[in-house]
């Protein structure tokens, strides 16, 4: 029959290696080190939290076959590995920009409360020590468990990076639109501004024509009025240009 202890190792390394093979590529290098990490703090969970639920089954007679003592030591449990375990992948996680870290903790729960659910439905097939090579059924019911638990986080989380990546792109893009635009509209502006200076350029010559054609009529009429010319006609001249 199948201990506690062989089942709690079948369905965590499970969980942990089918989400280290989906997250090899959103965690980059980091993925590598995704089982191993836990895995360590798996085992210093355990070293913590046996020593502690030893000390209150012999010294503070907790019963752990009685439904409050089994409460008691579960949760006592489960809350050393849920602080230790979500440390190790909050550690990881940080790391990284495109994963959220609260999911370290989403994936503690999640797992935690998985494994109690796969204890509390076989139960009767399980031993607190026990041949850990026995009960291949419940051998295949952890290590399913697991393996499911581990697709379906590991995928959710994907699914995650997936869609923010996507939003990133999307954003970058915008954001690439908007730059072009503005470039094109600065581009118009200065076109505008260039085409208005340019006519106003052109004005001004005019202007300048006109008054220097003004200015020198001016003149002639003066030097005929001066030296006399009955014959200049002021006016045909005037029309004539």
């Amino acid at each position: 029959m199948l201990d506690y202890l062989t089942a709690g190792i079948a369905f965590w390394m499970t969980l942990f290696g089918v989400q280290e093979s989906l997250l090899e590529f959103r965690l980059g290098y980091l993925g590598r080190y995704w089982f191993l990490a836990i895995s360590a703090s798996l085992l210093l969970g355990f070293l913590l939290s046996a020593p502690i639920t030893i000390t209150l089954i012999i010294k503070f007679a907790v019963d752990p076959f009685t439904w409050t003592g089994n409460v008691i030591l579960c949760a006592l449990a489960a809350v050393i590995f849920g602080v230790i375990l979500s440390l190790a992948q909050w550690l990881i996680l940080r790391q990284t920009e495109m994963t959220p870290r609260v999911f370290a903790l989403i994936n503690t729960v999640i797992g935690i409360l998985v494994y109690f659910l796969l204890v509390w439905l076989n139960e009767g097939t399980l031993e607190w020590s026990g041949n850990p090579f026995g009960g291949w059924k419940t051998v295949i019911i952890f290590l399913a468990g697991g393996a499911i638990t581990g697709a379906a986080t590991g995928k959710a989380l994907d699914f995650y990076c997936e869609r923010v990546e996507q939003r990133l792109i999307q954003l970058e893009r915008e954001r690439e639109e908007e730059e072009r635009q503005r470039r094109e509209r600065i581009e118009r502006e200065r076109f505008e501004r260039e085409k208005q200076e340019i006519e106003k350029l052109e004005r001004e010559i005019l202007e300048r024509k006109r008054i220097s054609r003004e200015i020198a009529l001016e003149e002639e009429r003066k030097w005929y009025e001066e030296h006399g010319d009955d014959d200049f006609d002021y006016e045909d001249d005037e029309d004539e240009e």
